[in-house]
């Protein structure tokens, strides 16, 4: 059975958890949700295991704070004996409007301390990654408190579809593959 990794970003801990910065966190929670699997506390993260036609996803929600994944990612990665291009990395864009999907099979780490921990661990940046767009309304200077900072009204409002559009892009990337998912997903 072919086996997929996909980790979400985010930070551990209360006071994070409703932040622009936990979208993988909530992208994964809401996957768990519908497809009705749980997390269990393992290794350097929360993860659960969840089977769409014929494939195995392997959840990872990392607990080593955003700015270390990489060592989780590497962690299960190894155990699971998963290959780099069976991992897609959910991650927040501050260069994306609100709700934009953009799956690239690589790149840099945009700036991102998550994904740049990630390319120094696993020594790549060729591992694919599933960005999810949360704008960059914020005045000069408040990146960091727009990032950590909870989402607006309407931005919760539109969160259900969205996050319903992340759980398809995930389950395409296992069974259409990732050139057919950016096909699909990217820009949506």
């Amino acid at each position: 059975m072919k086996k997929f990794l996909v980790a979400g970003l985010g930070n551990i801990g209360f006071e994070y958890a409703n932040t622009r910065h936990n979208i993988g966190f909530m992208v994964l929670d809401y996957l768990a949700e519908k497809a009705g699997v749980t997390f269990t506390v393992g290794r350097l993260g929360a993860v659960a295991e969840y089977r769409h036609k014929g494939r195995t996803f392997v959840l990872l929600k990392p607990s080593t704070y955003m700015n270390l994944s990489g060592k989780a990612i590497h962690y299960w990665l190894e155990k699971e004996n998963i290959p780099l291009e069976n991992l897609l990395v959910i991650t927040d864009d501050i260069n994306l409007e609100f709700g934009t999907l953009r799956i690239k099979p690589k790149g840099s780490d945009g700036g991102h301390n998550g994904l740049k921990n990630i390319q120094a661990i696993v020594g790549s940046t060729e591992y694919p990654r599933l960005r999810f767009g949360i704008g960059g309304d914020f005045r000069k200077g408040g990146q960091v408190d727009y990032v950590l900072g909870e989402w607006t009204q309407e931005e919760r409002t539109a969160l259900p579809e969205r996050l319903q559009k992340c759980m398809e892009a995930i389950q395409s990337f296992g069974t259409a593959g990732l050139g057919n998912t950016m096909t699909a997903y990217n820009g949506k």
